[in-house]
């Protein structure tokens, strides 16, 4: 009889827990529909993508140019990136660094908006504790990153059908592995930053100091280091296991064009392997969101 009742104490616990985690998901996920940052955001990815991936890319293949960007790059592959069976290598190639920073930044502002508006001493006190409310935080962001990974993918679609039809070319599919390869990289790497923007956030206790140091790191820091590295060889062993370097790995892994070639996009490596990456990128994933969630626990909230 005691077992029974202990048993469904802890049954109990554990679904008012899930409700509870549930319930601060949807309440982060409205916050965010009605959010200007979010739809900002979103909009910025899908018009970055779209000039980088495919109108500077047409326009030079029209004009016959082959400098810039396309520098050394031929006519005729200029072309074929802009088809629809290059999706999964055009899609992920801006994640490493632009698309990356972009939600870094929307998951430091997340964070660092909870402290600066008081959110996070109203659920400590009245809610229903930090914990689940940031669980919910990571579950709603995680939704958020998937969404909008869906959406790039998307208009890598529509736009490589654009280019097919305007240039009479057929339309070939791109292979359902390599597709679900890159979606799969692309959501990992793009959690991966929006982790890293959250546990920066959480450390700044404020938007503004989150934002700028996240963007330094990944648009400055990192490049800086590499540049050392390629100077002085034992640096190159700190470069290797960097958030930067796993992410762009994982791109240059699927496909993406990396910087070291004509053409090439910046951000994207082949230091390590496809499995290397991944398995990289995860132990940050897991090490920023309990690094967060040590914070969130432990630190006082005043």
């Amino acid at each position: 009889m005691t077992t029974l009742a202990l048993s469904g104490t802890a049954g109990s616990t554990t679904n008012g827990t899930a409700t509870a985690v549930l319930r601060s998901t949807r309440a982060e996920l409205l916050r965010m529909r009605r959010w200007p940052a979010l739809w900002t955001t979103v909009t910025a990815e899908l018009l970055l993508n779209l000039l980088f991936g495919y109108v500077f890319g047409y326009v030079s293949y029209r004009s016959g140019s082959t400098g810039g960007m396309s520098e050394g790059v031929p006519r005729d592959q200029l072309l074929a990136d802009l088809l629809p069976d290059a999706i999964p290598r055009v899609a992920v190639q801006g994640m490493p660094m632009f698309a990356g920073a972009l939600v870094l930044v929307l998951g430091a502002l997340v964070a660092g908006n909870g402290y600066s508006w008081g959110t996070v001493k109203t659920v400590a006190l009245q809610g229903p504790g930090r914990l689940t409310s940031y669980a919910g935080t990571l579950v709603a962001l995680a939704l958020v990153v998937v969404g909008l990974v869906v959406a790039l993918f998307a208009s890598d679609v529509a736009a490589s059908l654009v280019v097919s039809a305007a240039e009479g070319r057929p339309v070939v599919a791109p292979g359902a592995v390599d597709l679900l390869s890159a979606f799969g990289g692309g959501v990992l790497v793009m959690l991966v930053w929006t982790l890293a923007g959250v546990l920066v956030g959480t450390v700044a206790r404020g938007p503004a100091l989150a934002v700028g140091l996240g963007l330094v790191w990944v648009l400055a820091v990192e490049n800086l280091l590499r540049g050392v590295a390629s100077i002085w060889s034992p640096m190159q062993r700190v470069t290797d296991l960097l958030p930067g370097t796993a992410a762009g790995s994982l791109a240059g892994a699927v496909g993406a064009t990396p910087v070291s070639e004509p053409g090439g996009t910046p951000g994207v490596l082949t230091t390590l392997s496809g499995t290397a990456s991944v398995g990289l990128l995860v132990a940050y994933a897991v090490a920023f969101a309990l690094g967060t969630g040590w914070l969130v626990r432990r630190r006082d909230i005043t």
